[in-house]
């Protein structure tokens, strides 16, 4: 079914959310970001717990002893045991099993180190490893539970105030300071644990006196582009008043240090959100009941250090959507609805990354999705859409589509032209960076060959300067073939075949400015173009001045047109011998067309009298019928036969026969003269 793109809605929920028991006095509602799991406890477990997710199709359930409050709940990776935090200085675990036995019987718990310290939270960092995060620092352990214990393996001191974590990336921020503004990071490897180097928050305002004021709700660990990135919120710009809250990221590089690297502007103030989808950063406002996109790898303002950055496109709210209700017993008889309307940005959302919202009054679990066909009307400037489109997964058929939009305007003026060809760029600007990469897998180093790759040191490869590749094949089938099909007005050169060529040899061009080698076909379809609108002086001016590189598959589109453009026929032979590789094809060629004396001049330029055929060549002047041409060549091989054999016969392998009895049918065994001379005019 095709999607409606008649909204402006570039944000939405998934049509399926998770669903789940919402929270109540006699359930509690804890959620799992490492697994994207949902627990729904009851009654401390006793009445039983139900594991959602990450999909609602993906369900456990089983059954705890009621030990007290349960403060947090959190699967292994591999779902093999179970962690359960009941107090501050210590988590329980049991070993569970997906054959239907469920949960083990033998609960073993850990305790943390030290009288005073207290546990701020858990996270598994591995299958079998886990680190308690307290006030006092941090502790790696080995889980075993075969042997239904711990093992500690590393620890790291420090005050903490809070901490978030990134599973992608097992990367823990650890918040420390009077003002929280002190980061620590830390890279957690089996059975390690690495410090990155401390680096310190810049604060918009410093409170007088001095507390806690950057809080765990306003950082967010994200994945941007493939690098480890730390997002904070910042309510008030540092050293301004009166302007808006503004997003600032720090870009781990190389895993060892923080660098802050961009600034995103929101212009308002309020409570925000951030989700990161598909290398967005989409920040929620609740006032508003609106999202703003931001791509850091988009063009932004520099002052050399920090790029500043506005939203891609302007502030939308969600896509509204409407939660089916479960059948009820004669809820259709009372005439209630099958579905109701949820409350967009609800101050009962709750966002985890990277791109879900869980509400837990209704019991939902969404993922939010981006949709690009509306993002193509917003954004106006079509090369800011296209570089932004292929940054996007699955674009390349809105891509296309902006393609063939772009072609078809209604008024094709200087401007319109200009930003073609800087579209091209763009797209094959990537392209070229997409073949670079796939020649270096394929030869291990930077190869010579029509593509001309940079070096580039082993330890650090080129990688493609975005994940979808608009190729020469896609532009020709999807863009190209269409746009020439449609544009047949002869002479018209707004819309008709002059315009058809001109963005044909535009491309051509950005593929040879980009040092990539342009595929025949491409050239074919511009022949084709210039004959079906009847400019023969273009095509004979392409040809001549080398526009249009020579290979035997124009060789032979250009024989095809002779009907249409006799000269084409000499453009072709023209082009086979440049090639110098095509002597074969040249000499079928002239034999096809019947031109049996040209062909043996041919055969004499190029040194190849010895090799070729002469059956052929004597079947081509029989069939012609004109006896004086079957003279000459008659006479050309037999003097061949007498400088190679020193006899003027055939021999059996040549099967020649037939044309000896031929020849003497013809001449009785007396010499024409007149034909002596025929092979040298």
């Amino acid at each position: 079914m095709a999607e409606d793109i008649s909204d402006d809605y570039y944000l939405e929920l998934s049509a399926t959310p998770v669903r789940f028991e919402s929270v109540s006095k006699v359930t509690n509602v804890f959620f799992d970001d490492s697994n994207k799991q949902v627990f729904a406890v009851r009654s401390g477990g006793v009445t039983g717990v139900i594991v959602k997710g990450p999909t609602d199709q993906i369900t456990t359930s089983f059954r705890m002893e009621d030990k007290g409050p349960v403060l947090s709940i959190k699967f292994s990776p591999d779902q093999h045991v179970l962690a359960i935090q009941r107090t501050k200085t210590s988590v329980e675990f049991v070993n569970f099993t997906t054959d239907g036995e469920g949960l083990d019987s033998v609960e073993y718990s850990q305790s943390c180190k030290g009288k005073n310290t207290v546990i701020l939270g858990f996270v598994w960092t591995h299958n079998n490893e886990i680190v308690f995060v307290t006030d006092h620092g941090v502790e790696l352990f080995q889980v075993v539970p075969e042997k239904h214990c711990l093992k500690a393996l590393k620890s790291h001191s420090l005050s903490v105030n809070w901490f978030v974590f990134c599973p992608q990336n097992c990367l823990l921020l650890l918040s420390s300071g009077t003002l929280g503004n002190q980061m620590q990071p830390l890279y957690f490897k089996p059975g390690n644990i690495i410090k990155l180097t401390k680096f310190e928050i810049e604060l918009g305002v410093v409170p007088k006196p001095a507390k806690l004021c950057l809080l765990e709700r306003d950082v967010t660990l994200a994945t941007l582009y493939g690098s480890p990135s730390i997002v904070v919120l910042r309510h008030q710009p540092r050293g301004v008043t009166g302007q808006g809250a503004e997003i600032v990221i720090y870009t781990i590089q190389k895993m060892l240090t923080a660098k802050m690297s961009h600034i995103l502007r929101l212009d308002m103030s309020g409570r925000f959100a951030i989700n990161v989808i598909d290398n967005l950063i989409v920040v929620h406002h609740q006032a508003s009941k609106t999202s703003m996109l931001f791509d850091i790898n988009m063009a932004g303002e520099s002052d050399g250090f920090v790029t500043y950055h506005q939203p891609i496109v302007g502030m939308q709210p969600i896509k509204p959507f409407s939660l089916r209700l479960p059948m009820a017993t004669g809820s259709q008889m009372l005439g209630e609805p099958a579905h109701i309307s949820c409350e967009l940005y609800s101050p009962n959302w709750v966002v985890f990354q990277p791109n879900i919202v869980i509400d837990a009054k209704i019991g939902c679990l969404w993922y939010v999705g981006l949709r690009l066909h509306p993002l193509v009307n917003l954004i106006q400037d079509k090369c800011l859409l296209v570089d932004f489109l292929l940054q996007r997964k699955d674009s390349k058929p809105v891509i296309i589509q902006v393609l063939q939009k772009i072609l078809e305007p209604s008024e094709k003026n200087l401007s319109h032209i200009v930003a073609i060809a800087e579209l091209f760029d763009h797209l094959n600007d990537v392209y070229r960076s997409f073949l670079e990469v796939e020649m270096q897998s394929q030869m291990g180093t930077p190869a010579s060959s029509g593509l001309s790759v940079s070096p580039a040191r082993p330890s650090a490869p080129v990688l493609p300067k975005a994940p979808v590749v608009i190729d020469q094949s896609d532009m020709y089938t999807n863009v190209f073939s269409r746009f020439a099909d449609r544009h047949t007005k002869d002479g018209d050169v707004v819309g008709g075949g002059k315009f058809v060529v001109w963005v044909l040899l535009e491309y051509i061009r950005s593929l040879t400015d980009f040092h990539i080698p342009v595929q025949h076909y491409l050239h074919e379809l511009v022949i084709n173009s210039l004959v079906q609108h009847k400019a023969y002086y273009q095509l004979h001016q392409l040809l001549q001045y080398h526009v249009v590189s020579d290979s035997k598959p124009l060789a032979c589109l250009l024989l095809s047109l002779e009907n249409l453009y006799p000269a084409a026929h000499q453009l072709a032979l023209d082009m086979l011998k440049r090639l110098s590789t095509a002597n074969e094809e040249i000499i079928e060629v002239l034999l096809s067309k019947q031109q049996i004396l040209p062909a043996l001049r041919f055969v004499r330029s190029v040194g190849v009298v010895d090799q070729v055929s002469a059956r052929k060549f004597l079947e081509a002047a029989k069939s012609m019928g004109d006896s004086a041409i079957f003279y000459a060549v008659f006479k050309f091989f037999e003097q061949r036969n007498q400088r190679l054999k020193g006899s003027t016969a055939f021999s059996k392998g040549e099967h020649c026969e037939t044309y000896v009895q031929y020849y003497q049918t013809l001449f009785n065994n007396n010499d024409n003269n007149a034909a002596c001379n025929i092979l040298e005019n």
